[in-house]
């Protein structure tokens, strides 16, 4: 099934993934031995009905959480082998995130917001990296406005800067034009794509929307928990 070809680097690796959690109701199973290997800069979008698994499927990809079966290589780096420093460690090295909220900081202006993952990972240079990312993003007129000054487009603009400045490995997006326009959601899109095909960042994306789905290199389709396809998008 995998392509180990001099051009195909897995940078994520799901093996027989399964999570389980306790409930009044006894135990319930959220994912079941769910398998798939994802390559360097390739585009992946993760589809299913609510109560699919979708975001537990991310948390568990991201090392934000531990599966109960099974486990995921991030960059080579088997996380179930890390403690939770290990694993926070890693991910700030190689993981940015997007989420429908924003996550923006309020204290913080646009482009502070954007220099912080780098001044984490000890960019001496991040004020000169992170205006170059808000430039790209459209936002230099911008850059010194609070979250709160800035509409939900201009606020997940900032959320993608900052999620792309340290050019990460892999860059997770959960539902990222959830609670926004469809025009604007359509923007976002476009730049997120944009910005995935000018680095080798890979894209995994959470979406329940099929046409954008469809803009990805593969769909990832799940359903009660279960792997049940994974196909690339005919291009």
């Amino acid at each position: 099934m995998s392509d180990q070809s001099p051009n195909r680097v897995n940078v994520l690796e799901a093996h027989e993934l399964g999570k389980q959690v306790s409930s009044p109701e006894g135990t319930l199973t959220i994912l079941s031995e769910v398998s798939f290997e994802i390559c360097r800069g390739e585009s992946v979008a993760v589809v299913g009905p609510s109560g699919a698994g979708k975001s537990t499927l991310l948390a568990l990809l991201a090392g934000l959480d531990l599966p109960t079966t099974g486990h995921v290589v991030l960059n080579a780096a088997n996380l179930s082998d890390l403690d939770e420093d290990g694993r926070a460690q890693l991910r700030a090295e190689n993981v940015g995130f997007v989420f429908q909220s924003f996550h923006l900081m309020p204290s913080l202006n646009a482009l502070e917001n954007v220099m912080l993952p780098l001044e984490l990972a000890g960019h001496s240079d991040a004020r000169k990296l992170a205006r170059e990312i808000i430039q790209k993003v459209g936002l230099s007129e911008r850059w010194s406005h609070y979250p709160a000054q800035l509409s939900g487009g201009e606020k997940q603009r900032v959320a993608i800067a900052r999620a792309f400045a340290t050019e990460p490995a892999v860059l997770f997006a959960d539902e990222p034009t959830g609670n926004l326009d469809s025009r604007t959601g359509a923007n976002i899109m476009e730049l997120m794509f944009e910005l995935n095909r000018n680095s080798s960042t890979t894209l995994v994306l959470v979406t329940h929307d099929q046409s954008l789905a469809e803009r990805c290199d593969r769909i990832i389709s799940l359903d009660v928990g279960k792997l049940i396809s994974n196909q690339s998008v005919a291009g």
